[in-house]
């Protein structure tokens, strides 16, 4: 009798091809990636992120940001921070990188259907968060209002910002977005981006937020969160925290008992809310 083939070994990188590069800002980037190997399928859910591999340099957790519904390409943004972003953004047309996953959990989309949902992002936040707004835009008559607020450092650290447009025009999305510094030209608004949920009607009762950005902002956005009586079940956060293996192996990403790695990379806030508030956790 014929053994059906071994599965891949997850710790393995198989190779992609970047087949476009596009700068998003001074320092951030979005590829777009294609399987080198043919029999391997791209899929993945909105929310999952996959362990990107600059060869000779090392490897990095980027969340996946492209539309769930396109099965021939992973699309990343990234930010060269590190000395494996950096490699990784200095990447183009044609270069080959390892790509592990799709790793982690998924956005509460089935949960959200036939509530209003309110989308909080900082700065590269955006990007893991895009995946939600992609799925919700191609069935936007499940859920009811849809926010999508968004806040950056400056004009010039604004991603996507040739799609608002789209989401708002087309998809009955309702986009704000503003910015902690601003410069001669911007007609937006200045603030931190808490600053923008009371402009949103929100039925604590009725509602699903689905939040992504710096430890900080996410502390003073369940605050405001609060004010509004949201309640902790119903308040979904992605964190990246120096997630290495992407299976629970290393122990990097340990959160108290939580692996973030595996156990998310979104949790509702009521799981973490405990843990947030621990010193040097």
């Amino acid at each position: 009798m014929s053994q059906a083939p071994a599965a891949a070994d997850p710790m393995v990188p198989l190779p992609f091809r970047v087949t476009n590069s596009k700068p998003e800002t001074s320092d951030t980037v979005t590829l777009e990636l294609a399987p080198i190997n043919g029999e391997h399928r791209v899929s993945f859910a909105a929310g999952q992120f996959n362990m990107l591999y600059a060869f000779g340099v090392g490897e990095s957790a980027i969340s996946i940001s492209g539309d769930p519904s396109l099965q021939d390409r992973y699309v990343h943004t990234l930010r060269a921070i590190g000395t494996v972003t950096r490699a990784l953004h200095a990447l183009r047309e044609g270069d080959v990188l390892g790509l592990r996953g799709p790793f982690g959990n998924r956005w509460p989309l089935d949960r959200a259907e036939g509530r209003d949902v309110v989308i909080v992002a900082g700065g590269i936040g955006l990007a893991p968060l895009r995946t939600a707004i992609y799925r919700i835009a191609s069935d936007r008559n499940r859920f009811g209002q849809v926010s999508v607020l968004y806040g950056c450092r400056t004009p010039d650290d604004v991603l996507y910002a040739d799609e608002f447009s789209v989401w708002h025009h087309n998809h009955r999305i309702n986009v704000q977005t503003t910015v902690d510094r601003s410069r001669s030209g911007w007609r937006g608004r200045v603030g931190v981006v808490t600053t923008l949920i009371p402009t949103v009607s929100l039925d604590p009762d009725n509602v699903v937020v689905m939040l992504c950005g710096p430890e900080v902002m996410i502390h003073f956005t369940v605050i405001e969160l609060h004010r509004r009586r949201v309640r902790d079940d119903d308040i979904f956060i992605a964190m990246e925290r120096n997630m290495k293996c992407a299976l629970g192996f290393c122990g990097r990403c340990q959160l108290g008992p939580t692996f973030v790695c595996k156990d998310g990379s979104i949790f509702p806030y009521s799981r973490l809310r405990r843990l947030l508030t621990l010193k040097e956790l």
